[in-house]
Formats: C-alpha cells, structure tokens, sequence
C-alpha cells in the first residue's frame, strides 16, 4: 500500500505548512498520489531570504569542521537509507529502481567529497613588489544562495548544489522543481537531521513564481539553476540586473560519433547507453548519432536490435530497464519530435510506438531514428527522451563539422581505436566534456561539470571547480 506525504515549506528550521494545492503523480502509474504540495509564492521567499540572511554570519564564521561534520552526517544517513531514498525518487520520477538508488548514492557521495572540501578552502601568499609588504589572498562566503532544481536528477543536482554552498559558509533557499518535490524534500529534511542550524537551508515548494521571487529578492547573492534555456534566459537577465551571481545548466544535443575503426560491439553498447538509459532524460544524453559510411548499416541493424529489445515498465518492477517519462507533457514531446522526424523524411528504425502497459502511465517507446539530414528538428532541437538520431557521414572531418553544428555544447562522444582522431576530437569539439570511448551521458561527481554555449553559463559546477561559483575572493595587504 502506497503513502501519500504531505509536503511542506522549510523556512529557519521549522516545517511551514501551505495549502496543499498540487499532486506529484507516479509517472508508471498515475493513480498512485505521491505527494501533495504546497504551492508557495512571494511570502514564503522572504521568510526563506530572512531566515537564511540571520544565520548567515553564524555559519559563515563556525569552525569548518562543523560544517565538514554536518555534511558527512548527512552522508551517512543518506547511504543507510538508499533502498528507502531510491524506492521515493523511482516512485516519483520514473528512474527504474537501480537508477534510483544509483543516484541516492551519488548525492550521498556528494555530501562526502565537500565535507572535505570545506575543509581544504585555501589561498595564496604572493610576494609583493614593494618590499616589506605581503599579500595574501583567500576565499570567503558569499551570502544567501538561491538554488532553483530540475526535475531530472531530483536528489542529485539538489545536493551538488546544496553541498558546496555549505561547504564554504554560505546559507541557502532551495526551490525544487514542482513534479519532484518529495525526493528534494527527503534530502533537505536529512540535512536538518545532520544537525544544520536554523535557517541555514530553507525550501520554499511552488511553480515558477517562486524562481521568480528568488531571481528578483535583492536579499539574494547568487542564482545557480538548471533548467531550458528559455527560462534560463530569463534567470540570467534577471540575477544580472541586480549584479547577483548566477551559473545556468541548460541541456543539450549531444552527438556520439563512431568511426569506420570502432569496435562495434563496443560502439552499440556505448550508444544503447547514452541516447535511452534513464529514459533519455539527461541533459548528457546521446541524442544525435554521427557515424561514418563504413560502419553505418551494421551499427544501425544491431543497435535497432538492442533497442527492440529494451524492456520498458514500471520503475519499481525488478525486470524493468527503462521507466516512463517523468510528465504526461514530457511523453508527449518524444512523440510529437518522432512524428516531426517521420514528417520531415527520417525512418523509425526502431520503437516510434506507443507501448501498451499494464498500468496507466507516461511511457514511452525507445525510438531510434535514420535516415536524417543535420539540419532537421530532430537533429537540431533538445527532445529529453528515448529518442536517438544517427546521421550518415563520410569521414572524420564531416563528423566533426557535424558534431560542431549546433547551438548546444554540454558533452560529446567518439568511438574509435584511433589515438589521433581521438587526441583531435578533444582539443577540437566544442563543449564543455568530451569522452572517449564511453557515453556521453555519465559523470564523476568530484571533477568540473558543464558546458559552452547554449548548454551552460558562468562558473562549473561540482567538484573543486564549485569553489569558484560559492567563494569570493578577497586580497589582503600587509605591511610589518
């Protein structure tokens, strides 16, 4: 039998009650109410910015071990409850169990890496050039930090925020994304367990006026949000205006290419993985396929195969591979660029269909599309699905030109035994991460994560490069 929470706002400490005016739904079966949550707005913000603005110079100026402690806390909590934690983000966004646990651990691991990291905050001593004088410089919090999550990785990108932002000093309001709000709500209430003091991390549950009031509040010093690009647009303009910071993760359309020379059991299992695990829905995905005339009908024949064969169902069911999409909107957007794709001249070599299930849900087939041409939609637009494109070219150059042509640049992949095609394809792809011979979707949690472009702005994200983003740095000069 299945449980309903009732959510709640969590603003200097406390559990803030609202009226419970929207539903998440189980996207493998829609019957099954996950949540119900309030919906928050311009109040709840400033109570949220006011609370974390008076802890901010308590937290800022404790020990770093404290916060080292708190965040490892957490950690633990978090990894004794993984069958727990990954069962509610299965539930609630559609990653098939694994994945749900697979994630848990990942933020869990996150909390741990800056439980370090709050500890190895360092500077420099330089050497002036007037003698007698020394310079020094270090890092120090900045303020109150607005966090605005996707939907996505509900556990994950909430806590690859959260933790460096704490790590270093700073105090947070966190608004999650309104069709996962349990599992965020799980992780923050964690952190409060771990010993947080008041206001430190605040939740404010809502639509998108809440990101709004974030974007707008002068109490706020820093927007870091993941999302599309068009309202990533808007959250950019908006924190500029006012001179906060701000850092904005917003997709892409990552291309695989496979050479004439890959190994193609390899390159199959590389591109099953990248463009359908986790139902396509991450920003990493391998959604455009660029493969050379050699090897082209062989890799589509066996990958088609894979793909045919892929078992789609509920999240929670031991056999599932691939779980639904996370929104009766997100299901329909695959099939709606599937059928532009048929419109347009492509194939659908394999899926396309709408799969009947045993429940009612928001599944989709996992599609894999030829014949296309570089320029159309499906070739050129985010679809965040389990739908690949492939794209016949001649030679590396062509790839590569192909691979480029984009307004995109997160990540980007190439199958090859090459050394040398393989040291060009890094130095000359235009993204933020390059992979060889792995899939394009699939990152470590303690190096710098983003892109160029359309796919990213400001600071990297996670590992040592989030100093940059959560620290200011300040120069100070002494004469003895």
């Amino acid at each position: 039998m299945t449980q309903t929470i009732e959510l709640t706002h969590w603003i200097n400490g406390e559990k803030v009650a609202g009226d419970l005016s929207s539903e998440s739904l189980n996207p493998s079966d829609i019957s099954d109410v996950v949540a119900v949550a309030p919906d928050g707005g311009v109040a709840e913000v400033d109570a949220a910015v006011d609370a974390a603005t008076k802890a901010f110079d308590g937290w800022s100026d404790a020990s770093p071990e404290v916060r080292s402690d708190i965040l490892d806390r957490a950690s633990n909590l978090m990894m004794e409850r993984r069958e727990a934690l990954g069962t509610l983000l299965a539930r609630e966004e559609g990653k098939t169990l694994p994945e749900g646990i697979g994630e848990t651990m990942r933020a869990a691991r996150i909390l741990k890496y800056f439980a370090g990291e709050a500890l190895r905050l360092h500077g420099q001593n330089l050497a002036s050039t007037r003698p007698g004088v020394e310079v020094q410089t270090y890092r120090q919090a900045v303020g109150v930090y607005g966090l605005i999550t996707p939907w996505n990785f509900p556990i994950a990108i909430p806590a690859w925020k959260i933790a460096p932002a704490l790590a270093f000093g700073n105090t947070v309001v966190l608004k999650p994304a309104g069709l996962t709000p349990a599992t965020a709500e799980a992780l923050v209430a964690i952190l409060h367990e771990a010993g947080l003091p008041k206001g430190v991390l605040n939740m404010v549950v809502g639509r998108g006026h809440v990101g709004q009031a974030m974007v707008d509040h002068k109490g706020i010093s820093g927007i870091s949000f993941t999302g599309s690009q068009a309202v990533g647009a808007g959250v950019a303009a908006g924190a500029a205006s006012r001179q906060a910071r701000v850092q904005l993760e917003m997709g892409g359309k990552n291309p695989l290419i496979v050479l004439d020379d890959a190994d193609l059991d390899k390159a199959v299992a590389i591109a099953l993985d990248g463009s359908f695990f986790q139902t396509g829905q991450r920003c990493t995905a391998s959604s455009r396929l660029i493969v050379q005339d050699g090897i082209y009908q062989d890799f589509i024949d066996r990958l088609a195969e894979k793909v045919s064969a892929i078992r789609v169902g509920h999240a929670l069911n031991p056999n599932t591979q691939v779980g639904p999409a996370v929104s009766e909107a997100q299901r329909e957007t695959s099939y709606r660029y599937i059928d532009i794709a048929r419109s347009e001249g492509a194939t659908i070599h394999a899926g396309g269909e709408r799969p009947t299930m045993e429940h009612e849900g928001w599944y989709v087939q996992p599609t894999l599309i030829t014949d296309t041409d570089p320029q159309q939609r499906i070739n050129t637009e985010e679809v965040f699905g389990p739908v690949a494109s492939v794209i016949r070219v001649k030679s590396y150059e062509d790839a590569l030109e192909t691979a480029n042509n984009t307004e995109f640049g997160l990540s980007a992949g190439i199958v090859t035994q090459s050394l040398k095609h393989a040291r060009d394809f890094q130095k000359r792809a235009k993204v933020g991460m390059t992979m060889v011979n792995l899939p394009t979707a699939g990152v470590d949690y303690h190096v710098p994560f983003g892109g160029i472009k359309g796919s990213s702005y400001g600071a990297r994200e996670q590992g040592f490069a989030a100093a940059e983003f959560f620290t200011q740095t300040k120069t100070s000069y002494s004469a003895y």
